[in-house]
């Protein structure tokens, strides 16, 4: 399989122009995984932009790809996004990263009551930065065509403001709704992870109040860096992605 990189200023690029990988994508290119001219690589914007091409020149400071074929891929029509609760240790990373390369189209942080992870001042943007390089190398290594958003930190008030505009699947090992029997609408679906506690008996309600659904995914308790990766490759398989 050819080697995959993101240039967002690639958009514009067509067959049988160049592009150069410069700064960071360069030397992952020369440096990391020593690209050779001839090599085929592929090329994305991260917004649906896919170019296929090889390699003309390689240096540790950039490397020059001539595009043979240009195409898109249109963004899902139901999206998934995935409401991750901040979680201690690197859980809530570990869920970030598979998530990404199962397919979530949008990523929101969640300051759930029981996190013991704060993101608050300084640490809202630089939790975000980090789950967003996360995405990204993510992205890379799955080959996406699309890079999911990663939206600022939000509250259980902000999720349940969502309920309007999608379908918000709260996962809740305690209820008696398998998510595996729902059925597809054409809404966009938010699938709401909660922290390793669990997700406190208020914030349930105030979004089962605002139009959640609560659903399982069987008779286990997965942790919550499993459960929302377990909960898309369901959702996935529902609405014919895979």
């Amino acid at each position: 399989m050819a080697l995959h990189f993101i240039v967002p200023t690639c958009s514009g690029a067509d067959a049988g122009e160049l592009i150069t990988l410069t700064g960071a994508e360069a030397k992952h290119a020369a440096v990391v995984r020593r690209v050779r001219v001839g090599e085929s690589v592929t090329i994305g914007d991260g917004a649906g932009v896919w170019l296929e091409g090889a390699v003309e020149d390689v240096s540790a400071s950039q490397v020059t790809v001539r595009i043979s074929r240009r195409s898109t891929q249109d963004a899902p029509v139901a999206r998934i996004t995935l409401a991750q609760a901040l979680a201690k240790g690197d859980r809530d990373e570990l869920a970030v990263q598979a998530a990404c390369e199962l397919g979530v189209d949008e990523i929101v942080p969640w300051q759930a009551a029981r996190s013991v992870s704060r993101w608050e001042g300084a640490k809202a943007g630089k939790g975000r930065e980090r789950w967003s390089a996360i995405v990204r190398e993510a992205a890379k290594q799955a080959h996406r065509a699309w890079i999911p958003d990663v939206t600022a930190v939000e509250s259980t008030a902000q999720l349940a403001k969502r309920a309007p505009d999608a379908r918000l699947l709260v996962l809740d090992p305690w209820t008696e709704t398998r998510l595996s029997s729902i059925r597809p609408d054409h809404r966009d679906i938010v699938l709401v992870v909660g922290p390793e506690g669990g997700i406190a008996p208020e914030e349930l309600e105030r979004l089962e109040t605002a139009g959640a659904e609560r659903v399982r995914l069987g008779d286990t308790v997965l942790r919550t860096s499993t459960a929302g990766p377990a909960a898309i490759a369901v959702l996935s398989t529902m609405l014919g992605r895979w």
